[in-house]
């Protein structure tokens, strides 16, 4: 049995995003029809369109049409991507929709916001990733935008999408109706990058392209070739020392960062890479290799895995697709094919719901308790996306609390909406705390290593013996099984081993890219696991386990990238502080900033040349022109005295799309993005005023939305003992012996760099 078997799904949305979403949920059986226009979806020439799409059939039809609308009565989701206000005019908006079937899910996921201006420009992602600042996020050389080659953002608006479709069924189940969902490219945007402004500390540093600090950075070595080293914990870095021959130097490296990554620079170009890695490798210092895509997609590590899959298409031959990135132990999942063209499925009508419809209970994890024993990024985060949906979730920490812990905006973008309880595992009398939380609870979501769990005695089977009911999920770098499963690893690590560095450095120098791209993939997956597992519970009324790891999202979120077949067209490269890959796909500067174009079709080609009084002999031509060639430089010439703002918004009345490039602490002030309400201001209890992301999704009967600030360390440890009915000499005795502990000062403030000294 599936997770999702028996849904009807009918995706109307084109491109990346939705049809992703929508993957995910076929994967986990649901039967997905696709409902592409007689052009077919905008992306069909993508290599990607053969993995967002698999498992789905293909009905070619117009919005219009009579049968859609009979479709859509014996649908349970439907979803959309159409711009502000064009569902309204078709009558196919959530308002009309979801009173004519009051059980029906109408997700809509437009690329951009929900209004304004910018919110009617086509899906591009360099005009995304202008208009939200992500440019100006990755880390560069020289103060300009970057053009990411992998659409990042689309990726988590799509699995986000997926969570919310699957939050909302699990409301339904509850309820027995249906709502509106709405999931922006701005929320896809929330969840890869997380942007908080600490009111009080002023703007964060931008970052660096091969690593802010030299125990967590990219070195090139004697022969050209490079590789990360990940040590972000101090452990490990002190054991890459003893591998270099200067242990002593610890000290030196942790307070001059900008000495210890020079005197590093030298000592890697003293051997060649496989030298350093065959050490590095021996001591147990996490490294890796930096190399392309294809290579790490090809080999045996992620063939092992079971992450590459091949299907035969009639056209193209063997199409090599990403395998399943997420386990669920009782109800798995299953690629059964890619898409094929179908005609209008006979569905039979729905009989009513078999239980009378109950009140709303709130958000729609509302009920849901989730023991948080992540930690670091891919774990916290997973975490908190859950608590953003409405579960209550518990994080639980060691004395030393999470080794990520600071005041810093990725830790509080990781772990704000959650409980805080100060445990110590390894104590008897808490262990039993925690199994009296357990047997409560619905998940427990942990990524220690391998092994970790089953050596503190909480592991999956331990859990299910007191609790049958309860969804356990581990992350770890390499999977569960295979040559690796046991090493510890790193986001970074799995940037470059696997193409994402390469990609984006192309021809240059590989780049770190500065989001943890890996680790915010796999909280989304996580999240959309775990919620997974919660529908299939309302069926079977069993539990199950949830794996996943690093590796696996190493080729989620490029999952159109790796797509292969005989003949595909290439992947576009970046390189050294790449400002687009083509001459119409660019970002440039204007008098007082920099603007994006992103002109994919002659129309938009012949429209910027005429605003830009630029001619042309051959139109066709300029839409491969190279990013630095001569039109490239006629572009520039053209914007270089204009002012940003009004220059943007001309562009785009003339029917060119374009958008302004925002900046760093701009971005925050924006009116577009306050409009959207992408950001909320709340205050923490030591920081003061923040200001960070306000949702994940937004639900128009179940609002959902961070219900706590980020705690501090054992913020809440009493508090949780108390719902759980320990009477006071008992919480006393707990924390007399340490089982337990509240909030000390020492712990909560900012660490001093001796657990981790450097982040992306």
């Amino acid at each position: 049995m599936s997770a999702y078997q028996g849904l009807r799904v009918l995706d109307f949305t084109q491109g990346v995003a939705g049809p992703m979403a929508t993957m995910l949920l076929g994967d986990f059986g649901a039967e997905v029809i696709k409902v592409e226009p007689p052009g077919g979806d905008r992306l069909k020439a993508h290599p990607g369109y053969h993995a967002w799409n698999r498992n789905k059939g293909v009905l070619t039809a117009e919005l219009r049409d009579p049968t859609i609308k009979a479709l859509i009565e014996q649908a349970d989701v439907v979803v959309f991507d159409n711009a502000p206000g064009q569902l309204e005019a078709l009558g196919l908006d959530a308002d009309t929709l979801t009173s004519e079937y009051p059980r029906l899910i109408h997700v809509w996921m437009p690329p951009y916001g929900k209004t304004g201006v910018w919110s009617q420009l086509p899906p591009r992602h360099n005009l995304a990733s202008a208009l939200t600042g992500m440019a100006y996020r990755q880390g560069a050389y020289e103060d300009v935008p970057v053009h990411l080659v992998m659409p990042i953002i689309w990726y988590g608006q799509a699995v986000m999408g997926a969570s919310a479709m699957g939050s909302a069924l699990l409301e339904r189940s509850r309820s027995g109706r249906g709502q509106g969902v709405v999931v922006t490219g701005l929320n896809g945007f929330s969840q890869v990058t997380g942007p908080v402004n600490v009111k009080s500390a002023g703007p964060l540093p931008r970052g660096a392209p091969r690593g802010a600090s030299p125990n967590y950075r990219l070195y090139e070595c004697a022969d050209g070739q490079w590789l990360f080293l990940a040590t972000l914990f101090m452990n490990f870095f002190k054991l890459a020392l003893e591998v270099f021959g200067c242990p002593e130097r610890f000290d030196e490296f942790v307070a001059d960062p900008v000495a210890g990554r020079d005197a590093l620079e030298i000592i890697f170009k003293q051997q060649p890479r496989n030298v350093w890695l065959d050490r590095l490798r021996a001591a147990g210092v996490p490294s890796a290799p930096v190399g392309p895509r294809e290579d790490w997609f090809a080999g045996e590590v992620v063939a092992e895995a079971g992450l590459r899959r091949t299907f035969d298409h009639p056209d193209l031959g063997e199409v090599a697709i990403l395998g399943l990135p997420l386990k669920l132990s009782a109800t798995p999942a299953e690629i059964r094919g890619l898409a094929t063209a179908t005609s209008v499925p006979s569905w039979p009508s729905r009989l009513p719901a078999s239980h009378p419809v109950q009140g709303r209970s709130g958000a729609p994890l509302a009920g849901i308790r989730v023991l948080d024993l992540g930690s670091v990024i891919a774990g916290a985060h997973a975490g908190g996306v859950l608590a953003n949906l409405g579960a209550d979730v518990i994080k639980i920490e060691p004395a030393e609390g999470d080794p990520f812990r600071s005041d810093g905006g990725p830790f509080l973008f990781c772990s704000r909406g959650k409980r805080a309880l100060g445990i110590d595992l390894k104590q008897e009398s808490a262990k039993a705390l925690f199994f009296d939380l357990a047997r409560g609870a619905d998940v427990v979501l942990d990524n220690y290593r391998l092994g970790v769990r089953d050596r503190l005695g909480i592991g999956y089977q331990a859990l299910r013996a007191i609790n049958p009911r309860i969804i356990s999920c581990s992350i770890n770098a390499y999977g569960a099984t295979g040559s690796r499963a046991t090493r510890p690893g790193f986001d970074p690590l799995l940037q470059a081993e696997g193409g994402m560095m390469a990609a984006q450095g192309g021809a240059d120098e590989p780049i770190l890219h500065t989001m943890a791209v890996n680790d915010v993939a796999t909280a989304a997956i996580v999240a959309f696991g775990i919620i997974t597992a919660l529908n299939a519970r309302e069926k079977t009324g069993e539990g199950q386990e949830v794996l996943t790891s690093l590796m696996a999202q190493s080729l989620t979120y490029q999952i159109g990238e790796i797509t292969t077949y005989a003949g595909r067209p290439p992947n576009d490269l970046g390189g050294r502080d790449c400002t687009g890959v083509r001459a119409l796909e660019r970002y440039y500067q204007c008098a007082d900033g920099w603007i994006a174009l992103s002109c994919e079709t002659l129309d938009e080609a012949q429209n910027a040349l005429q605003f830009l009084r630029i001619e042309v002999t051959d139109l066709a031509a300029t839409l491969s022109a190279t990013r630095d060639g001569a039109l490239s430089r006629q572009i520039t010439a053209a914007l270089a005295n204009q002012p940003r703002d009004t220059t943007a918004l001309a562009l785009w009345a003339a029917g060119v799309p374009a958008a302004p490039v925002h900046v760093g602490p701009e971005v925050f002030n924006n009116g577009w993005l306050r409009d959207n309400g992408l950001f909320e201001d709340w205050q923490h209890g030591r920081l003061g005023a923040i200001q960070s992301v306000r949702s994940y999704a937004d639900f128009s009967a179940t609002p959902s939305g961070f219900k706590y600030p980020t705690p501090d360390l054992g913020e809440h440890s009493v508090e949780i003992l108390r719902d759980l009915g320990y009477t006071p000499d008992r919480i006393q005795h707990l924390l007399d012996t340490g089982a337990i502990f509240e909030p000390a000062t020492s712990r909560a403030h900012v660490r001093d760099g001796g657990t981790a000294l450097a982040t992306q």
